[in-house]
C-alpha cells in the first residue's frame, strides 16, 4: 500500500478511535451557538457524564440541549519547517511538479533529507 494512504488511514483510525474512546472535546469545539446545538445526551444528564461520553455540557441556555455534540477540530495541512521531521514521499531524482502533483510539499534544500515529503496537520485556533 502507498505509504501516502498508509499515513491517511492511520490518521482517520486514530480519529475514529479518540472518538469512540470518549475523548474530551476542546474549549473551540464546545463553542457553539445555542440554536446550533445537537443533542448528545438524555434528560437529568450530568456535565461529568455528559464529557465523559465526548460531548459539551453548558446549563446556562434554558430550553436548548445542554449535553451537545462538539464541533468538528479545523485542522490544516502545513509543509513542516524542520527539515529533519520530512517523512519522505517521493523518489531521487524527484521533481518538484512530480511532487506536487502527487500532494506533497518540495524544498530542494537542504542536502541529505528528503525534498519531497508529507504535509503535516495542525489544529487551528478558535
Amino acid at each position: 500500500m502507498d505509504l501516502k494512504v498508509t499515513c491517511v488511514l492511520s490518521v482517520i483510525l486514530v480519529i475514529a478511535l479518540s472518538t469512540l474512546a470518549g475523548a474530551v472535546p476542546t474549549k473551540c469545539q464546545c463553542k457553539t451557538e445555542p440554536k446550533e446545538r445537537k443533542n448528545c445526551g438524555y434528560p437529568g444528564i450530568t456535565a461529568q457524564q455528559c464529557r465523559k461520553a465526548g460531548c459539551c455540557f453548558n446549563s446556562s441556555v434554558p430550553g436548548v440541549p445542554w449535553c451537545f455534540s462538539p464541533k468538528a477540530k479545523k485542522v490544516r495541512k502545513v509543509c513542516p519547517a524542520d527539515a529533519h521531521a520530512r517523512i519522505n514521499c517521493g523518489f531521487p531524482g524527484i521533481t518538484a511538479k512530480e511532487c506536487e502533483k502527487k500532494g506533497c510539499c518540495f524544498r530542494s534544500q537542504p542536502a541529505g533529507v528528503p525534498w519531497c515529503f508529507y504535509h503535516r496537520v495542525v489544529e487551528e485556533a478558535c
